[in-house]
């Protein structure tokens, strides 16, 4: 270096350059200086960027390779986020990457490249990262390995090079190790271009380490030309999405299945306890317990089979349309060939559309799926809400079930316990519903042949389905399976109920049955004594059984003289 400064004192000890490549050198020294010295409160450009009060190195005090930094700062070179996205400085040895815009210092040890940095720059929007998805990331190395082995069958990507993505590829299927790269905000511009971006940097970095080149070379596999080739965004980005939905659907399907399960051993459980029914908040007929669990258990069953029977409106996959479906750089043969591969590798009967340009603009398969889990979440939020009111009291309420204890309610009335999980479970619920919209309003809102806003759909379907599974097992887990009966308080309610008078009549008809429920809410009395007047008492108390009330039966059994009399005398 002293050599250098001799022969060219006025460039800083710096090689001779010639014109505008001395001048851009020179410029990223000096900004990477500006990161090591200077504080950088926001990730803005560094030439907006002022130096601090810089003190003279002390007598003996090794003197930095890196020349001081000018005064005039020229070209647009932005600092990264430090590894993995810390937006103060970046710390350690750096590396410089350059696109249309500019050039960037990243972390030298960072998988991801320019195009990730400048995503992470401008997308500071909801705080969660791709990587906080890993179905997300293992579904679209999933996409990238199957076009990888499409392109090298197709003799379009050298072998070497192809058994480098692929085993990039399998290290994100296989293991977390490296999803922490995946530093973009889920919620982005540009029809989630950066998350592909990220995607085909992080992929090439390790593809480059398998071939002993170092980060940030992409001489031997560049993430557009190698891991993105026969691609776009705009087939890539939904067809990774569409196999994460498949992905996470089992996750909700298992917990959906579990929390029917744990409903029937309820139903069997209860089975015995005759409870009143209700409409309206009003006494209607008795039932059991056990039946009423089981109608939570059935008409969840129903959504779990409208689930899984839809599910397969994900595996039509645009992958090989390119720009707007027109396949343009791509090999005619590659849609069918990448499809074919993603399916050898997934086990799924995957398909390619019929009309390419239409599937590139369509989102109805996610909307059809966020529609599924709008169901289930109506029916799983109303089934809370009964959960909360049957459990009601202890002593001014319902009272008829006892809900699992799961902390403590209040901070001011002691003794109180509130009924938290299917609370719980009633926002998991709310948020689902009002996401569905969102998805709904995003899918509406293209415009001619691409949908922009697949990142919002992206991000809440795939929240939602995490909501949804985490929810249910919750819910399940901590509270169905503790359910316990108050058969006491169920037994007294029914026998004060001027509900049961609806079983006599068979036996009374309709006027006498309204005369016996007007004179008992007047009186007080039991319906049974005053039914009694009008038909013969063991008639009356064999229509009032339990089993009578709560179980079809053949109305010929009913004593017919006896029912035609009243009916004569009542006319």
């Amino acid at each position: 270096r002293a050599d250098r400064r001799e022969r060219h004192p006025d460039r800083g000890g710096m090689l001779a350059l010639s014109g505008r490549r001395a001048l851009r050198v020179r410029t990223l020294v000096n900004h990477a200086r500006a990161i090591a010295d200077w504080s950088v409160g926001s990730p803005r450009a560094l030439n907006e960027c002022e130096p601090r009060e810089r003190t003279p190195p002390s007598k003996g005090t090794p003197r930095s390779p890196l020349p001081p930094a000018s005064p005039k700062r020229r070209g647009h070179v932005s600092a990264a986020y430090a590894f993995p996205d810390d937006v103060t400085n970046i710390k350690g040895e750096t590396r410089v990457e350059s696109d249309l815009l500019g050039s960037m210092i990243i972390p030298v040890n960072a998988l991801y490249g320019i195009a990730t940095a400048r995503a992470m720059d401008n997308y500071d929007i909801s705080g969660v990262r791709v990587r906080d998805y890993p179905e997300f990331i293992r579904a679209f190395a999933h996409v990238k390995r199957a076009c990888a082995t499409a392109n090298g069958r197709l003799g379009l990507i050298p072998g070497d090079v192809v058994d480098a993505i692929v085993a990039a590829c399998d290290e994100l299927i296989q293991s977390d190790r490296h999803h922490a790269h995946f530093a973009v905000d889920m919620v982005q511009g540009g029809a989630g271009t950066s998350t592909n971006m990220c995607t085909n940097e992080i992929i090439a970095n390790l593809a480059a380490i398998h071939l002993g080149e170092p980060v940030g070379d992409y001489s031997r596999v560049h993430p557009n030309d190698h891991v993105n080739m026969c691609q776009s965004t705009n087939d890539a980005y939904p067809s990774a999405a569409k196999l994460a939905v498949v992905f996470k659907h089992v996750a909700v399907t298992h917990a959906l299945e579990d929390l029917i399960a744990s409903l029937r051993k309820k139903a069997i459980e209860f089975e015995h306890v005759v409870k009143m029914g209700r409409t309206q908040l009003q006494d209607a007929v008795p039932m059991t317990l056990g039946q009423e669990f089981r109608s939570f258990a059935s008409s969840l069953a129903a959504d779990l089979t409208f689930m899984q029977r839809n599910v397969d409106q994900l595996y039509e996959l645009n992958l090989g349309g390119t720009a707007i479906g027109t396949k343009i750089c791509a090999d005619a043969s590659f849609a069918e060939a990448s499809v074919a591969a993603l399916s050898e590798q997934t086990r799924l009967p995957l398909r390619s559309p019929e009309d390419f340009i239409e599937a590139s603009s369509s989102t109805s398969s996610f909307l059809l799926f966020s529609n599924i889990l709008r169901r289930v979440a109506v029916k799983v939020s109303k089934m809370c809400n009964d959960l909360r009111l049957l459990s009601s009291g202890p002593r001014c309420g319902f009272n008829e079930i006892n809900l699992p204890a799961a902390a403590p309610g209040s901070s001011i009335m002691p003794g109180k316990i509130n009924p938290v999980i299917p609370e719980v479970m009633n926002q998991v619920c709310f948020q689902v519903i009002g996401t569905d919209h969102t998805i709904a309003s995003a899918s509406e809102a293209a415009q001619l042949q691409l949908n922009v806003f697949e990142p919002i759909i992206i991000y809440n379907l795939l929240n939602n389905m995490h909501l949804m599974e985490r929810g249910l097992n919750t819910l399940r887990t901590k509270c169905i399976d503790g359910i316990t009966a108050n058969p006491e308080r169920c037994k007294e309610l029914v026998d004060n109920s001027i509900g049961i008078v609806t079983a006599l009549l068979p036996l009374l008809g309709y006027k006498k049955a309204t005369a016996v429920a007007k004179e008992a809410l007047e009186t007080g009395r039991p319906v049974a004594d005053i039914a009694s007047r009008f038909a013969d008492p063991r008639e009356v108390a064999e229509m009032l059984r339990p089993e009578a009330m709560t179980h079809p039966r053949r109305l010929v059994d009913v004593n017919t003289e006896t029912l035609a009399r009243h009916s004569r005398a009542s006319a």
